[in-house]
């Protein structure tokens, strides 16, 4: 009988251990296991698992091998469809984030760090309105121009087409007179080839690092910044103990910080490889950037104005927080 007491017992605390451990589901939208996001994702799952002693566990899933477009990660993660995401297409759920990658506004390390410190209480209640916690994420290298024409000025792009992935990033081209294009990155190299596109805005360890060898020309004129967000669902975060909570936070921190400063770092190792692989490099114009700043400064405004006094304050907090 006390044997029977006893396995029970074992049982019973076996079954609570069980229900008190929290399983996600992860997600991301590159559908490359080797990229800096994706291994960055990856150690943020197996640091969670060992800090809270397994008590929450996250399996990550590659982009495309879950039916969630690359657009619908932040809405299919406040529907609980996933648990926990890496988002890079968030804008079109939370628009306000764009004020981050208007061209021109943010032009370096320094001022993307005051930027975002000034957007993080406007991103997160945002955020919270989409039922997700808004817990950390990452920064991609300077987008600059990858052409199949030699450039030596802004003033080239004339009569160009530019693959964009923004309207903002295409009103840029637009100001000096290039007609932008919106295409899936899958869509980037027959376009290149068939002389759809001339040439697409990205970076030299991101887009160019797959169609480089489509793309013989770049200029190194840095037009906006590009981030991903790391986001949870509230409901199941909220069901966290407050230790994994600030545990599940500092891991993201840490982790956001090192993806960020591997993507610096595999920039600088691509542009010398490209390099070496022919193509050629080309540093901005002096003056350029004085140029571009003065064309686009008025579309900030316009931008905001057009989109209502949400996004008046926020452009308006950044430009404050930047000295612009």
């Amino acid at each position: 009988m006390k044997l029977f007491t006893m396995t029970a017992i074992a049982t019973l605390a076996a079954t609570v251990v069980t229900a008190q451990a929290d399983d996600w589901t992860g997600y991301t939208y590159s559908a490359v296991s080797t990229t800096a996001a994706v291994k960055g994702m990856n150690r943020i799952a197996e640091r969670v698992a060992e800090e809270t002693g397994g008590d929450l566990t996250i399996t990550i899933h590659l982009g495309k091998t879950l039916q969630i477009s690359s657009e619908d990660i932040t809405q299919a993660t406040g529907d609980g469809i996933v648990d926990f995401a890496a988002d890079f297409f968030f804008s079109g759920n939370v628009p306000i984030a764009r004020v981050l990658n208007l061209p021109m506004l943010i032009e370096n390390d320094e001022e993307w760090n005051k930027a975002y410190a000034a957007m993080e209480p406007i991103l997160t209640e945002a955020f919270a309105e989409q039922n997700v916690t808004l817990l950390g994420g990452y920064r991609y290298p300077q987008q600059v121009l990858f052409t199949t024409f030699e450039m030596s000025s802004l003033d080239d792009l004339s009569g160009h087409k530019i693959r964009v992935t923004s309207p903002e990033q295409g009103r840029f081209v637009e100001e000096f007179s290039g007609a932008p294009i919106t295409l899936s990155g899958s869509e980037v190299p027959t376009s290149l080839e068939r002389g759809v596109i001339d040439g697409v805005l990205t970076a030299s360890a991101g887009g160019a690092k797959n169609w480089h060898e489509f793309l013989p020309y770049n200029y190194r004129f840095a037009v906006n910044y590009g981030n991903s967000v790391i986001i949870a669902n509230t409901d199941v975060f909220d069901a966290l103990s407050p230790e994994n909570q600030d545990v599940l936070r500092n891991i993201v921190a840490e982790e956001g910080q090192s993806i960020t400063a591997e993507f610096l770092t595999d920039e600088e190792t691509q542009k010398t490889a490209q390099a070496e692989a022919g193509m050629k490099i080309t540093e901005a114009a002096d003056g350029d950037a004085a140029v571009a700043r003065e064309k686009l400064a008025p579309f900030w405004e316009a931008w905001a104005n057009d989109n209502g006094p949400e996004y008046v304050e926020a452009l308006s907090l950044v430009r404050e927080a930047i000295g612009k």
